[in-house]
C-alpha cells in the first residue's frame, strides 16, 4: 500500500521507516564513540514502546545490525536511550541487584514549550508555530553558550523533540561521568526561572546585600535584552492584554510606580508592549532618586527580562543517570515528524513545521531514482533526511576522533 494511503505512524509506515531510513549505524557510532563495539554501547539500555503501548525496558545489543534487527522485529512506536550499566541490561535478571547500577550517561536537558504557556500569546498546550519557537531558540542560544564557555563541554547534540520542545545530549567524558549529585548541582546552577503558577516572581538568584546577579547569569543577560525586545515586546506583545500587563505590574517592587502605570494603561488600551515597557522605564527614571533606588529598580527590570526569556529547564530529566530519553530520529506519534538534530548556530532559522514527516520521507524514497540503491545510506541520502543524518555523522566522527586522540596520548605517556 502506498505510504500516502496509510496512517502517519501506522505499523506499516514505521516498519518501512526502520528498515529503510532509520540511521542505526550513525546512532551506534554516536553512543559508542568508536567503530568497534565497546561497553558504551553493549551495556547501554534501550527501552521500546510497542504499538500496543507495552513498554520493554533493559534491552541491549552488541552491534548496530543486531539493534536494527530487533527494532524491526518489535516495530515500536518509539524507543528511548538510557544509561551505560555495570553489566549488560539484557542480563539484568541473572545479576545481583548490587552489581547492576548506572555507570555512565550523557548529561541531558529537556526544554518543553508548554512551560512557556503563561507568557506566549500565539499558541497554547501542544500547539507550536514558528513564532513561539523563538522561546526555544533563546533557550538554546543561552544554554549552549553557558555549557561551552562555563563548563568547557564540546560535544553537544541538540535534537528537536518532534512536536513542541528540544532535547540536549552532552557526550563529553566528563559529562558522562557525573554522579547524580553532581548533575543535580549543575541543574541548580543553571536554573534561573522556577516556581509554579501561583508564584509571580520566578527569578530569585541575586546574591549578597546589594542586588547583584551571579556572574554566569549576568553573562547571559546581555544577549537576552535584545531577544526580550524582539520576542517579548514586538513579536509576542506579551503585555498587550490586561492579564499580560497585570502580570508585569506584579513584578515591579514599588507599588506607587505600579499604581501610576495601571491607571495609565487602563485609560489607553491601545498601547503596545513596547509602549508599556517605555512607560515603565520612564516612571523608573522619575521614581529612582537615590543610588539604591536606581539599583533596586534596575535589578527588577533585569529580573523581568530573565523571567520572560531565560531557559525553562525540566530539571528532573537532567538529575538522574538512569533517566530515559527519546532517541534522535524517532518519529513523534502525534505529528509524524522526525526528531532531527539541530545546529545551535542556526537555531533562529529552524522552523518545526518544515521538519520532514515519516510519510513524506517514504514518498520521497518512492519517487527517487532507483539508481545507487545498495546499502542503508543510499536510502536516507535520497530523501530530505540527508542533512540531518550528515549532522549526526559529523558529530559522531568528532567524538570518535576525540577517543583516538586520548588513546594516542595514553600510549605515548611514559
Amino acid at each position: 500500500m502506498p505510504a500516502e494511503e496509510l496512517e502517519p505512524t501506522s505499523p506499516e509506515v514505521m516498519l518501512a521507516f526502520y528498515r529503510r531510513l532509520y540511521p542505526f549505524k550513525s546512532i551506534f557510532k554516536w553512543l559508542n564513540h568508536e567503530h568497534t563495539p565497546s561497553r558504551l554501547f553493549t551495556n547501554r539500555e534501550i527501552a521500546f514502546t510497542l504499538q500496543s503501548d507495552v513498554y520493554l525496558r533493559y534491552n541491549s545489543f552488541t552491534t548496530a545490525e543486531e539493534f536494527k534487527k530487533q527494532t524491526c522485529a518489535l516495530n515500536p512506536t518509539r524507543f528511548e536511550i538510557g544509561p551505560v550499566y555495570t553489566a549488560r541490561p539484557r542480563d539484568k535478571k541473572t545479576i545481583r541487584p548490587s552489581a547492576f547500577t548506572p555507570l555512565l550517561r550523557e548529561l541531558v536537558f529537556d526544554i518543553d514549550m508548554t512551560d512557556y504557556d503563561s507568557i506566549r500569546t500565539c499558541c497554547q498546550g501542544a500547539d507550536i508555530c514558528n513564532r513561539c519557537w523563538g522561546f526555544i531558540s533563546a533557550a538554546v542560544l543561552t544554554l549552549d553558550t553557558a555549557l561551552r564557555e562555563q563548563f568547557g563541554y564540546k560535544y553537544l547534540l541538540w535534537v528537536y523533540s518532534g512536536r513542541r520542545g528540544i532535547h540536549l545530549w552532552i557526550s563529553d567524558r566528563e559529562a558522562m561521568e557525573l554522579t547524580d549529585d553532581q548533575r543535580r548541582a549543575m541543574v541548580n546552577f543553571l536554573t534561573v526561572v522556577q516556581g509554579g503558577k501561583e508564584m509571580h516572581k520566578k527569578v530569585n538568584v541575586r546574591i549578597g546585600k546589594d542586588p547583584v546577579l551571579p556572574p554566569s547569569v549576568k553573562a547571559a543577560l546581555e544577549p537576552l535584552v535584545e531577544i526580550f525586545s524582539n520576542l517579548i515586546l514586538a513579536d509576542q506583545d506579551c503585555f498587550k492584554s490586561d492579564d499580560g500587563w497585570e502580570e508585569l505590574l506584579t513584578l515591579i517592587p514599588d507599588k506607587d510606580v505600579a499604581k501610576v502605570l495601571r491607571r495609565k494603561w487602563n485609560d489607553d488600551e491601545d498601547r503596545s508592549s513596547e509602549d508599556k515597557w517605555d512607560d515603565l522605564k520612564s516612571e523608573v527614571g522619575k521614581y529612582a532618586k537615590t543610588s539604591r533606588e536606581r539599583a533596586t529598580m534596575k535589578a527588577a527590570m533585569e529580573d523581568i527580562i530573565l523571567q520572560y526569556t531565560y531557559p525553562r529547564i525540566d530539571a528532573e530529566v537532567s538529575k538522574h543517570r538512569n533517566h530515559l530519553l527519546k532517541a534522535p530520529f524517532c518519529v513523534h506519534p502525534k505529528t509524524g515528524r522526525i526528531c532531527v538534530p539541530i545546529d545551535p548556530e542556526r537555531i533562529q532559522e529552524f522552523d518545526p513545521a518544515r521538519v520532514p514527516t515519516v510519510g513524506q520521507l517514504l514518498r520521497e524514497l518512492d519517487a527517487a531514482s532507483p539508481e545507487n540503491t545498495a546499502g542503508e545510506h543510499a536510502d536516507w541520502e535520497r530523501t530530505s533526511l540527508k542533512p540531518y543524518v550528515e549532522m549526526m555523522e559529523k558529530h559522531a566522527s568528532s567524538l570518535m576522533a576525540e577517543v583516538r586522540r586520548e588513546k594516542i596520548a595514553s600510549d605515548t605517556t611514559w
